[in-house]
């Protein structure tokens, strides 16, 4: 059975090799290393002990150093499964999603013609590469080397063509080699009018040969040297050979110098790309007229599992990024993702070449932004939210977003980084900011602003319960404290209820750093509804500072904390308590503000304003009053059983603030 043209090129594509190999094998961690796609395990070919046997996922090829074996993807599955060529394909087929080919028996035959194809391509390359030599070039030769500035060098190094202002100079010379008219067409060279008739579709233009991974020249490029002219750029139409969105430029180069380590850049066309390479940055590749596709991503992954998206610093290079970032989402895997530079205000990377030097375009690749950045940035950018509902907003279109990955450990970080940024914009000033554009320290540090470079500070420990306000003789003050610690305690205990209290644990005020790590953890665990697993993840994830609050007599006495299981117990304890903790912060901060104006100017109003925020505070402290027999109203309007409030009532009449928050005897 023969396969159609292009079809292995898609299995190996879909499939890494990695993959593969790893159902047989176990990987050396030690010695691989897999954000570059490269792996170390025993041969499974020959027993042995060492990791001799390597895997490169970006070229596709294994080689052992014992036994030398060596092959790809296809040919492991022979050797490991004893199987024929095209079992081994079917197999890869079906584990790729693709299906197999009808039995075609002029498989071959297209096969040959392209073969052809490429022949004629090539003709052409060495057609346009004479008359950019020739006298007729001068102005091409001019343009590329004074405007572009390229060397001789480089202009043989990217075989830069020139195409003669004629309809039928290529074709002549296509004629003259003995090329059948119809393989002309098809490869996209020549064209074929209305009438019938042949004209040659790249005219007055330079030319630069496209070349596919294995160095074939598969179709053209060209750029007008005509300011009036409708195209400034004109690639060649698809054909057999050529498929715009699964092909990139410089693809192959690119790949062999990412292999040694070079980051993998991504430009907008030709001549960034040309730039790029030769001021010093070897694996730089470009979409070929087209916005970036889902196929060209993967190529992207298989040279490097973090390619670099240059961005135009102008509205459109803008809008192709926002587009990335939907393409990319569904298709992120673990150690594989993008980062985006963006160039200053109407520069491409040639420009910033030309007028800054390799330096500057260093920078801003060091600068890269990770696409979650991008993606809050696109959702957020000039817009206000001022409001509950601009805010709601703005949360369903980031849910919207992290629905769109697949991987779920992935969109777990995207959420908490998400998380991160939303409360840096909602309550700045609360705490500090994290930068998602600088790298971040090692568990127990933080970095102060002012760079990457920045140095570590550590930072301080979580305070102890005899350092907090639970233990001080301040009566008023532990009251509050204990009631913050009993609230987060059964948040972390009773994690279902986080989601519908979000807003209310947000805005509460902490003075404690235990308890600002604690809200942090509960925050970071709103949205997760997985009831069997959430608990034991917010338990580790709180760690030491909630066993310090569940050994505290008063908050380990609580019905709801000794039974996990009584969720109504400990939502009515949450309503009783955030109600009390919200009049007594409001009437706290309506104190404050009224004896800050009463500094500049006393009157019988500011007086008065004092007085009733101190009587907030004591009603606050009385707890709901009796609204009817059987039940009370809470002063947020949260109803309460008459038996459940005295309950309550009766836990905190037990406790002697004189004493510390310690209980009566």
């Amino acid at each position: 059975m023969s396969l159609p043209p292009g079809f292995l090129d898609e299995l190996r594509n879909r499939v890494t090799l990695s993959s593969v190999v790893g159902r047989k094998v176990v990987w050396d961690m030690r010695k691989s290393n897999q954000a570059k796609g490269d792996f170390w395990a025993p041969c499974p070919f020959h027993q042995e002990k060492s990791a001799s046997f390597h895997v490169d996922d970006r070229k596709g090829f294994y080689y052992c150093f014992g036994c030398h074996a060596k092959g790809d993807a296809l040919g492991f599955l022979k050797e490991s499964e004893n199987l024929s060529f095209m079992e081994a394909v079917e197999m890869l087929a079906r584990e790729a999603g693709m299906q197999m080919p009808a039995r075609d028996p002029q498989a071959a035959q297209k096969a040959d013609r392209r073969s052809q194809l490429a022949e004629v391509m090539e003709e052409a390359v060495k057609f346009y590469r004479l008359q950019y030599r020739a006298g007729a070039g001068q102005m091409a030769r001019d343009y590329v080397s004074q405007k572009r500035r390229l060397s001789d060098a480089a202009q043989d190094r990217w075989e830069i063509g020139w195409a003669p202002d004629s309809r039928v100079a290529l074709l002549n010379a296509l004629k003259a080699k003995g090329v059948p008219p119809d393989l002309m067409v098809d490869s996209g060279v020549i064209a074929r009018g209305d009438d019938g008739s042949l004209y040659d579709r790249f005219r007055a233009r330079v030319i630069f040969p496209i070349r596919d991974a294995r160095g074939r020249a598969i179709s053209l490029g060209g750029r007008s040297l005509d300011p009036n002219a409708r195209a400034k750029y004109l690639n060649g139409p698809e054909t057999e050979l050529f498929d715009k969105g699964r092909n990139l430029f410089n693809h192959g180069p690119a790949r062999e110098a990412a292999g040694k380590g070079r980051p993998l850049i991504v430009g907008e066309g030709y001549m960034d790309v040309i730039a790029m390479v030769e001021a010093g940055f070897p694996a730089a590749v470009a979409p070929l007229g087209t916005a970036i596709t889902e196929d060209q991503l993967r190529l992207m992954w298989r040279i490097s599992p973090e390619p670099i998206i240059t961005l135009d610093g102008d509205t459109a290079g803008q809008r192709a990024a926002l587009r990335v970032i939907d393409l990319a989402l569904p298709l992120l895997e673990a150690g594989q993702g993008l980062r985006f530079a963006v160039l200053p205000q109407g520069l491409d990377p040639d420009d910033l070449l030309k007028q800054k030097g390799a330096p500057a375009l260093q920078e801003v690749l060091d600068q890269a932004l990770p696409m979650v950045a991008l993606l809050w940035r696109r959702e957020t950018e000039g817009r206000v939210f001022d409001s509950p509902e601009r805010k709601a907003a703005l949360d369903k279109s980031l849910r919207m977003a992290l629905m769109k990955i697949k991987d779920a450990s992935i969109r777990k970080h995207y959420g908490e980084d998400i998380k991160e940024l939303r409360w840096d914009l909602f309550r700045q000033g609360r705490r500090p900011a994290r930068s998602l554009d600088r790298p971040f320290g090692a568990p127990g540090m933080s970095f102060r602003p002012g760079g990457r470079n920045a140095k570590p500070q550590a930072v301080e420990p979580l305070a102890t319960t005899r350092a907090s306000m639970l233990g001080s003789n301040d009566g008023e003050a532990a009251v509050i404290e204990l009631r913050v610690s009993v609230v987060l305690a059964t948040f972390c205990l009773h994690p279902s209820l986080i989601d519908r209290h979000e807003a209310q644990i947000e805005r509460m005020v902490l003075g404690d750093d235990m308890h600002r790590h604690l809200r942090q953890v509960v925050l970071t665990h709103a949205h997760d509804h997985d009831p069997e697993t959430c608990a034991a993840r917010l338990a580790r994830a709180a760690g030491p500072a909630l066993e310090t609050l569940l050994a505290h007599p008063q908050i380990r006495i609580q019905p709801h904390i000794r039974r996990p299981d009584d969720s109504d117990s400990a939502e009515k304890c949450l309503e009783m308590e955030l109600a009390k903790l919200a009049a007594h912060w409001g009437a706290e901060a309506e104190m404050r503000e009224a004896s800050e104006d009463i500094e500049g100017l006393a009157d019988e109003g500011l007086t008065w304003r004092i007085s009733e925020a101190a009587r907030a505070i004591r009603d606050a402290e009385k707890g709901p009053e009796a609204a009817r027999a059987d039940g009370v109203v809470a002063p947020n309007g949260v109803e309460l059983d008459r038996e459940d409030l005295d309950k309550a009532q009766q836990v905190w009449a037990s406790i002697d603030f004189s004493r510390g928050g310690k209980a009566r005897k």
